[in-house]
């Protein structure tokens, strides 16, 4: 065998017997800092992937020490990740909050339908309705703050949309 094999070989059987020892190990230490299942796992594959890309494992002389200070570092990094990218605001799919069933061609068809129902009952709406109607319920500014925008009395933005949920809902066919 030759020397330049050797240590390549031995680092593949360290970096083995090494995840056998710490993996459940890591696994509790990054559960006690709150993350849990994939998560907790994912970090643990995280250590031995940065431990798999140093060169001699085997000369390492605190190895526990060098493992655990990669875990810290990767804690670290998962938490950084998880504030810059506001995971803690993300909620998980759950099939049953969601529709599971496949939208047929009527469907669909009776949905544009609507849409352009909806389309021209706000095109018959005066400009200044139908841009207080849109910034209400699309763009979800509540009544004063639409009154601000446009310059106009919090009584005025509720007369127009009185005015235009009534004209709404009479094109789209339902009573007031």
């Amino acid at each position: 065998m030759s020397e330049a094999a050797r240590p390549v070989r031995d680092d593949h059987r360290a970096l083995h017997n090494v995840a056998a020892r710490y993996r459940e190990v890591l696994r509790r230490y990054f559960e006690r800092r709150r993350l849990s299942g994939a998560d907790a796992d994912d970090a643990v594959q995280e250590v031995f992937a940065k431990l798999a890309q140093r060169a001699n494992i085997v000369e390492i002389e605190k190895i526990e020490a060098y493992i655990f200070e990669i875990a810290a570092n990767v804690v670290t990094d998962h938490f950084r990740r998880s504030v810059s990218r506001r995971s803690n605001a993300h909620d998980e799919y759950d099939d049953s909050l969601h529709a599971g069933e496949e939208f047929s061609p009527e469907r669909l068809h009776l949905g544009k339908e609507a849409l352009l129902r909806l389309m021209q009952a706000l095109d018959e709406l005066p400009e200044r309705t139908r841009n207080i109607f849109i910034l209400a319920r699309l763009e979800h500014l509540t009544y004063p703050e639409i009154s601000k925008r446009l310059c106009v009395s919090v009584s005025a933005v509720e007369k127009h949309m009185v005015k235009a949920i009534a004209h709404v809902t009479l094109r789209m066919g339902r009573r007031a």
